[in-house]
């Protein structure tokens, strides 16, 4: 395969990384997914990894927190040149019990510095830094650690000098789009937001440079908690033909 621009996304095994790989392989953006094997494995592809392999995606196998794999899965074939954007939606616990919230993104940050990549998109979560004063306090006893890992992703990005856009998602659902979800720098508003339409913005978000070095909340007007007016950061339609 010749050199050319792509997208690396880690996560994309399930939820938000899922459909975002769908969106952009929909749209002829060339994708390369780094997928986690779950631990019991046989090596047979999972459902995920066997459809994005259908829509054309590059499958990097390895674990966010293995620098190594990172650092390899980033740099190497098929597409023989570092990727333009690297997006992360990955969270939760590894096989080893350590979270990947903030070690694996300060792996995939450190990566994307050396790969020297011109655009990072964060997915992070509505709760995270300023926008924990958009839960209730019980949420946030709740989340607390999580969240405090996700905030220090978060601080970790802008410190590293890359270019970023940092999107924080309300509650996620796993219904279709709904074509009513809005970012907003407001840390105040919290919501509920389809995971589909996370994927649309954090897609649209990746091609404008409007959201650049911008943190935003992304929820759906139509599943508001509470009824306040807040800003709107509107996005360009993506063009695939630039």
């Amino acid at each position: 395969m010749t050199e050319q621009p792509y997208v690396f996304l880690a996560g994309a095994s399930r939820g938000v990384g899922f459909e975002l790989a769908c969106w952009l392989l929909q749209r002829g953006i060339s994708t390369r997914t780094l997928l986690r094997l779950p631990p019991d494995t046989d090596g047979t592809p999972s459902p995920a990894q066997a459809e994005l392999e259908s829509l054309g995606a590059a499958i990097a196998i390895g674990d966010a927190l293995d620098a190594e794999a990172v650092n390899r899965a980033m740099q190497g074939p098929p597409f023989n040149a570092p990727p333009w954007a690297v997006v992360s939606t990955i969270g939760g616990i590894g096989p080893d019990g350590r979270r990947a919230d903030f070690l694996g993104n300060k792996v995939l940050i450190d990566a994307a510095v050396q790969a020297g990549v011109q655009k990072f998109v964060l997915v992070s979560s509505i709760g995270a830094g300023k926008s924990a004063i958009a839960l209730p306090p019980q949420v946030l006893q709740t989340l607390g650690p999580v969240l405090a890992e996700k905030e220090q992703a978060e601080q970790y990005l802008m410190a590293s000098g890359l270019p970023y856009t940092i999107v924080r998602p309300g509650g996620l659902k796993s219904e279709p789009a709904t074509g009513n979800a809005v970012l907003t720098p407001d840390v105040a508003i919290a919501g509920s937001i389809h995971r589909a339409d996370v994927a649309d913005l954090v897609g649209r978000c990746l091609f404008s440079d409007r959201v650049n070095c911008c943190i935003l909340s992304a929820v759906d007007r139509g599943l508001l908690y509470g009824t306040a007016e807040f800003e709107m950061v509107p996005l360009e339609d993506f063009n695939p033909n630039g």
